[in-house]
């Protein structure tokens, strides 16, 4: 090619890169908001269909003596640590007790696992997954709960499976639970505790105690949620 042909060459091939369009880059968008992960839309749809189940079961047992809080609430047990809040996906106040539970969406068959800390999902493929108990989960929200407020009122936790594709072993605790099975379930501790001596827990002076050690602001929900995705220990 000759030297002239070649320069000719080179100039159309810049103005080509000059005029041709640019394709946006990633992470160009600035301080755009963390994007819902599909986990976090499925726990979504799990916590809202809780929540309905949640609200006609307590109806159904309480009139409307209860307070069910809309939405999560962070539990602020652990102040100036690394990691100083907790999240509810459920708070239930009654006169019988209070309850928090923790939702899964998972289908498949549930199983215990190893210890009581670990639960084994088997889903469509066969292959046993490993998951965290959400009953483990629960136990040092319970613990802050039962050290902060009156002893005198009963503190209980429960773990939810929304998905209606989810079966459980009957060899997993009894607060291990479908969505389904929520109204028996509260039932059974609405009788445990008119049959026992435990004091009637008043509604609102309850739900007052728990908002002097309990969060439940938008941003720091969402600077709870933003931790674990930064910090790879949890």
């Amino acid at each position: 090619m000759s030297t002239s042909l070649f320069v000719l060459a080179a100039i159309a091939y810049f103005v080509w890169r000059a005029l041709r369009p640019q394709r946006p880059k990633l992470g160009a968008r600035g301080a755009s908001p963390i994007p819902a992960l599909r986990s976090d839309r499925s726990g979504d749809e799990g916590e809202a269909r809780v929540q309905a189940e949640l609200v006609e079961v307590l109806t159904w047992l309480c009139g409307s003596n209860f307070y069910l809080h809309s939405g999560p609430i962070l539990l602020n047990h652990a102040p100036g640590t690394e990691f100083p809040t907790a999240e509810v996906d459920h708070l239930a106040i009654t006169p019988f007790g209070i309850f928090i539970f923790e939702t899964k969406n998972w289908t498949g068959l549930i199983k215990p696992g190893a210890s009581a800390d670990v639960l084994i999902r088997i889903g469509a493929d066969g292959e046993p997954q490993a998951r965290k108990s959400p009953l483990s989960q629960n136990r040092s929200k319970l613990a802050f709960l039962r050290g902060t407020l009156p002893p005198v009122w009963p503190i209980e936790g429960a773990g939810v499976f929304a998905n209606d594709g989810c079966v459980l072993s009957p060899d997993l605790p009894v607060s291990i639970l479908r969505r389904t099975d929520l109204a028996q379930w509260l039932r059974d501790r609405r009788a445990r505790h008119a049959a026992g001596t435990a004091a009637v827990v008043d509604v609102a002076k309850a739900w007052a105690a728990v908002q002097r050690i309990a969060s439940t602001d938008e941003l720091a929900l969402r600077k709870h949620r933003e931790r674990p995705r930064v910090n790879p220990k949890i």
